[in-house]
């Protein structure tokens, strides 16, 4: 079982690392206050009211802010993966090893014994209550 465990441990410290280092951004495109679209991967898509409010006509063309806005949400990871374990003084070594050993602990198993009778001696039959009463098992 100390297999599992550290292999666990293992994978907890790959999914930290990488939820660490991961950057991402997420486009939206909103109209009139509202999300319309959101994405990923790419840019979002819009949802056509540019399109409605450009005319070819200088005479019609009014200058007016669009309600349409594009907005971009950006989270970088972290690039640098050097730890720098050697500047740690004693305390935080007494806490790191204590806390490695007592959350190690939560994944070793236990092997519980049923001993409620170990030490029950069952009484001594001095007469056979089944004949006395007559009563048998059929």
């Amino acid at each position: 079982m100390k297999k599992y465990s550290q292999q666990l441990v293992a994978v907890l410290m790959a999914f930290v690392v990488l939820m660490t280092t991961m950057s991402f951004t997420v486009n939206m495109h909103y109209c009139g206050g509202m999300l319309v679209d959101y994405s990923l991967v790419k840019e979002a898509t819009s949802c056509g009211m540019e399109a409605l409010q450009k005319s070819n006509s200088c005479e019609t063309q009014v200058a007016k802010t669009s309600c349409c806005q594009n907005k971009q949400l950006t989270a970088d990871g972290h690039d640098d993966l050097k730890p720098t374990f050697h500047n740690l003084n004693f305390e935080q070594d007494v806490f790191i090893t204590s806390f490695f050993f007592s959350y190690s602990a939560l994944f070793e198993p236990k092997t519980v014994e049923n001993t409620s009778f170990e030490d029950y001696a069952p009484p001594l039959i001095i007469r056979d209550i089944q004949t006395l009463d007559q009563v048998f098992l059929i």
